[in-house]
């Protein structure tokens, strides 16, 4: 895979990093959630954790991810990693052909490319952005039109970004999540499916899944395998300060 093809690539697969777009470059489609939205909802946070999901102070997950392309159908192996702690984050991605790292420290974005390029706020989009269900200026809507025949719900950040969260009727879990972003005047899509979860006391993470990146020209992607995620563990502010 051409070198900088796949550092684009990477990252735009980085677990729950792409899941977004900004309202100021499209105006995001939404419509005010009902009461059965509203439920549905409160459910899936529930099965999440409820109140533990909502309390976690820190969110580490360290594991194994397996990259293909349609233009380079040969898998390259690799290993992440993220760390969340309120607004700050720090995510890595390593493999033979490409490693990148980025953090932010709650004001100041720190990358190991020096291309201008940066990921989206990480708390702000995917997964993380269910643990704010509640909060102000959170707004849950139901799904657009070209998602009615799924069972779920959108869940959009004060800044714009969101994410299509997609519901296991029977267990209220998040089975999956998707979104578009703009990129160059371009419009990306991408979409995660959820294969199992890990529960970390009491709180459900997710642990194995697979992300599918549509790029326009060709299609990444990703499956990761989680193997150490930690919860409420102590964390030194030096993690976030820089990309080294």
């Amino acid at each position: 895979m051409n070198k900088s093809i796949f550092l684009l690539a990477i990252l735009s697969i980085l677990e729950l990093s792409v899941l977004a777009q900004k309202a100021e470059n499209k105006p995001v489609e939404k419509t005010i959630a009902n009461a059965a939205t509203l439920e549905l909802a409160k459910a899936t946070y529930a099965a999440h954790g409820g109140e533990k999901f909502k309390a976690m102070k820190t969110l580490v997950v360290k594991g194994s991810v397996d990259v293909t392309s349609s233009a380079f159908n040969q898998a390259i192996a690799g290993a992440f990693s993220m760390a969340f702690a309120g607004e700050k984050y720090r995510v890595e991605l390593a493999t033979p052909v490409q490693s990148f790292k980025q953090s932010f420290d709650g004001q100041q974005t720190y990358s190991s490319v020096q291309s201008g390029f940066s990921l989206p706020p990480l708390n702000r989009l995917g997964f993380p952005l269910l643990q704010r269900l509640g909060e102000k200026d959170f707004v849950v809507s139901t799904l657009p039109d070209s998602a009615k025949k799924k069972t779920g719900f959108r869940i959009t950040a004060p800044d714009g970004f969101f994410t299509d969260f997609y519901v296991d009727e029977k267990t209220s879990q998040v089975k999956g999540f998707e979104s578009q972003y703009e990129f160059n005047g371009r419009v990306f899509t991408t979409s995660v499916t959820v294969d199992k979860y890990r529960i970390v006391d009491g709180v459900v993470i997710p642990e194995r899944y697979s992300q599918r990146f549509d790029l326009g020209q060709f299609i990444v992607y990703a499956d990761f395998k989680s193997k150490d995620i930690l919860v409420n563990t102590e964390l030194a502010n030096d993690v976030f300060t820089s990309a080294n």
